[in-house]
């Protein structure tokens, strides 16, 4: 009996750890996310964080879909000027930005309001690089709202003013999935900040004008 009390203990102490990061990010940022367009306050660069455009079984996926939606609306309401997509480029056929800037200009946002980051391989990195690289400390982070929460947290460490836009969501079991995985996430992050972790990769600077 004592080894098996020995044995739960930490897995219950790690289980409390992520039910309170969880719940201390989502309240930390409660007031800088936005549902509706109307009330959202105007940033000049809204931030697309990266998503794969089709699942494995090559249907869209939603989550791409309704970010890229939101983007737009954004764009077209004129809540942001400009549109910096942060994804993932690390293979030769996959790439989350590109995929974006492409359907960005069919639905009609010109070329040039559009910049990528390839390496915005995980929010931190995402986050972080949008204002080393790009010179932000000012963005509206644009993902659903799960994913919003984490990256204002992130932002607010980092010293960015940020707010974020909420896209449609994703509801059943797919959408219950990634929520399971978003309470790992939030762990991940607040292990990174309290070990300062820095993004995968920098470099050289580049101006949005």
């Amino acid at each position: 009996m004592k080894y098996l009390k020995k044995t739960l203990l930490p897995i219950a102490l790690i289980i409390a750890y992520v039910l309170i990061v969880n719940s201390y990010i989502t309240l930390k940022t409660k007031k800088s996310i936005y549902d509706t367009e109307s009330k959202i306050p105007k940033n000049r660069v809204g931030l697309i964080l990266g998503a794969g455009k089709y699942t494995s079984n090559g249907q869209i996926n939603l989550y791409y879909k309704y970010r890229l939606e939101a983007a737009i609306s954004l764009y077209k309401s004129g809540k942001i000027e400009y549109i910096l997509v942060s994804g993932d480029n690390s293979k030769k056929d996959y790439d989350e930005p590109t995929n974006f800037k492409n359907d960005l200009i069919l639905k009609g946002i010109p070329a040039n309001k559009i910049y990528l980051d390839y390496a915005g391989f995980r929010t931190l990195d995402s986050v972080v690089r949008a204002k080393e690289i790009f010179g932000l400390n000012s963005i509206t982070i644009i993902s659903q709202k799960f994913h919003n929460e984490r990256a204002l947290y992130l932002a607010k460490h980092f010293n960015i003013d940020a707010i974020a836009f909420n896209a449609k969501d994703i509801k059943g079991r797919f959408g219950l999935k990634t929520k399971l995985r978003e309470y790992i996430a939030r762990t991940k992050a607040s292990v990174d900040i309290l070990f300062n972790v820095e993004p995968k990769f920098l470099g050289k600077k580049t101006e949005i004008i």
